[in-house]
Parts: structure tokens; sequence; C-alpha cells
């Protein structure tokens, strides 16, 4: 990726980000009449968080969907089709059932619990190097038997209240998050981010071969190992915070991929940029759409990834029987 484009990228986040703070979902014009430092109130305290959470979670999602597309070497792996984002979830379904939802340090340990446990399990199922075929079904096997998991923790919530707050937060949204969420879900995710930037080369080399990255002095099972947990580290915290947001990581990294001439370790970087400017521009769209009401981000962005993954698959088929 030239710099040119990185610039770009850059640009293209920073006014989708400083648009996102400036679209209003509430009349001010009305109560900066009545209270001048309200605007600066909703701003600080609506507006900033939802900005923010978007960027992280979606730079956490592309970034987090371009390793794990190295390290399988499928185009078709990310954090939601590999059962991470399922497995997330149901360890904060679980951890909520515990302790409710206003523990968010136990609902980022036990999110983060239940994606490496997705992970570490489609790893022992379809193998580091998978096939597609093998990756698809492992990782819908794995989504399924964490979404029955996650359903039985509902159909057992100790009361109606609990299963609407968990069935919302499920379906992933922005809303109403606090500074204090933003925090909690965006210090471990800057974290694993830095530490899959300096995975960039042993990815790059793991594409030409598990025997040419040992030749070159790379550590195999390290970075496995480094890939599974900063994953889970990553989107777990973000789930924690937001629930269930998919596609994104299956999106953002094949755009990145295009920019960095196939290179999977380089895609890191770009995917984040492009997946956080995704998931800001679906938080846009969800918050202008005349519909009288808040349609969950999560919705949205299976029903625009959704078509893209078929597409994808169909894509993938044609080039094979070519």
């Amino acid at each position: 990726m030239t710099r040119r484009v990185a610039g770009l990228l850059l640009l293209l986040l920073a006014a989708a980000f400083a648009l996102s703070l400036a679209t209003p979902w509430v009349d001010l014009a009305t109560l900066d009449g009545a209270d001048p430092g309200l605007a600066n109130a909703l701003l600080v305290e609506l507006r900033l968080p939802r900005a923010a959470l978007a960027l992280i979670y979606g730079a956490m999602l592309g970034a987090s969907g371009a390793a794990v597309q190295a390290l399988f070497a499928n185009p078709l792996a990310s954090p939601d089709l590999t059962g991470t984002t399922s497995g997330a979830a149901l360890g904060a379904v679980v951890t909520a059932y515990l302790l409710g939802f206003s523990a968010p340090i136990a609902l980022s340990i036990g999110s983060v619990a239940g994606a490496l446990g997705a992970l570490l399990l489609l790893l022992a199922l379809a193998g580091p190097r998978a096939e597609t075929a093998t990756l698809l079904l492992s990782g819908l096997a794995i989504s399924a038997l964490a979404g029955a998991l996650t359903t039985l923790a509902l159909a057992l919530a100790p009361s109606p209240f609990a299963f609407y707050d968990a069935y919302d937060w499920l379906m992933g949204s922005l809303v109403d998050r606090s500074l204090a969420q933003t925090a909690f879900a965006a210090i471990p995710a800057a974290f694993a981010f830095l530490l899959l930037l300096r995975l960039v080369r042993p990815l790059d080399a793991l594409a030409l071969g598990e025997e040419v990255a040992q030749s070159l002095g790379h550590d195999i099972l390290s970075l496995r190992r480094q890939v599974v947990c900063l994953t889970a580290l990553g989107v777990g915290a973000c789930v924690a915070i937001c629930g269930a947001i998919g596609f994104i990581g299956l999106v953002a990294p094949i755009f990145a991929r295009r920019l960095t001439r196939g290179h999977p370790g380089r895609a890191i970087f770009p995917a984040a940029l492009i997946g956080a400017i995704l998931l800001i521009a679906a938080d846009l769209a969800v918050r202008l759409a005349p519909l009288g009401r808040t349609l969950p981000i999560g919705v949205v962005t299976a029903l625009l990834g959704a078509p893209f993954f078929l597409w994808l698959v169909a894509h993938m088929r044609w080039r094979l029987r070519a």
C-alpha cells in the first residue's frame, strides 16, 4: 500500500468520524436556546462514545479478519465466520447471566474467554491451514453450538428484563454507551492491534509456506498462538461492550488485500482503516434512516454483508472451475 492510498484512507476515516460527531439525532437548535451547555454535553456523552466505538470496533474487526485470513490462508476466514464473535457473545451472555450487564470488566473477561475458546476449537477441528470447505463447516458448527448455548442461557434468564437486555445487546448496538465503556473496549483493542502489527512479516512469510517461514526464522507455533490470543482479546473486548457485529471482519480485509498486492500480513493496517470506515458509515446509515426507530447495527451489517459473502463464495467457485 502506497503512502498516498494510506493517506486517502486516513482522510476518509477522519471525515467519517467528524460526520458522525456532527450528525444529530435530536433537534439541538431548541435545546441550545434553553441551555447553551446541553449541546456540548450531548456531544461528549452521546455522540463521542458512539463514534469512537464504531471506529474501535470496526478497526479491530478489520485487523482481526486480516490476521485470521493470513493465518488460515483463506479469504473466507473472519471473526464471525470462524465462530469468534459467537463465542465472545456466548461468554459475555453467560457472564451477564451470573453477574449482570453492569460489570464491564467481568463481561470483557467472559467475552475474551469465549472468543479464545472458539478459536482454539476451530484450530483443533479445521487445522491451521484449513481448506475453504473445512473452514466453513467447522466455523458454522462452532457458531451454531455457541448460538444454541446462548439461546439456552437466554431461556434460563432470571427475569424478562434480563432476557430483553441480553437480546437487545446480542443484536449489536453502539447506542447509550459511556466513555468508561468505550475505554474498556479501547484499551485491550489497542493493545491487541499494536501487537498484531508486529506480526506483519511472519504472516507474509507464512503465505509462502510453513517451511519457508521457518527457514526465515519464524516460530509458526508461536505465531498461531499470538494470532489466536490477540484476535480473541481485541474482538472479545469489543463484543463485551457493543454485542455481536458481523461481516465487517470479512469485507474489510478483502478490499485491503487488493491494496497490498495480495500480501496478507500487510493488509492488517489498511483492513483496520477500512473496517472503521465501514462501521462508522453503517452507523450513520442507521441513524439517518427514516424508520422512526433505531435499528440494531448488527442487523444492518448482516443484511449488507450476507449478499457480499454469497457473491464471494460464487466468485471463488467460478475461479476454481475456470
